[in-house]
């Protein structure tokens, strides 16, 4: 497990960059964090390391966004509005944990049961006593460097 501190959304989106350039393949990253602690900001950055330089947009209402400009597609899901893991096989989202691409997935703790088990997990969290801006952003299993 890797822990990193981030002192500003510059710093969240650069620890997304650099772990979207290291993905490989049918990665799949689950990202957790309460509401407005920067998942977004650090999928942009994520997407960034891929080569996307579309606008990534966070999927709350669709579920799912596909970027597939990069070096590798990205398929970025957000299942806080999902009920169950019959909804996430009914939007048909396992075939992309299949796929030669990356998943990124918000709210992942939701449904830990569907996440392959060499899954990533990130966790973003804020401590108000360091700032308003700061977080600290938690690389579990499998290790990664980034």
């Amino acid at each position: 497990m890797a822990k990193y501190e981030s002192f500003s959304e510059q710093d969240t989106f650069f620890i997304g960059e650099r772990m979207g350039q290291h993905a490989t393949p049918g990665t799949v990253v689950a990202l957790d964090g309460d509401l407005g602690v920067g998942k977004t900001v650090f999928t942009k950055g994520f997407a960034r390391g891929l080569g996307i330089e579309e606008d990534v947009v966070s999927p709350t209402f669709t579920i799912e966004q596909i970027y597939e400009e990069g070096r590798l597609p990205l398929y970025h899901f957000d299942i806080y509005r999902l009920e169950d893991e019959d909804e996430w096989y009914a939007i048909g989202a396992d075939e992309a944990l299949d796929s030669d691409g990356v998943c990124l997935i918000e709210w992942a703790s939701k449904m830990p049961e569907i996440m392959p088990k060499d899954t990533i997990w990130v966790t973003i969290e804020k401590d108000l006593d360091k700032g308003f801006d700061y977080r600290i952003i938690t690389i579990g299993e499998p290790e990664v460097s980034i």
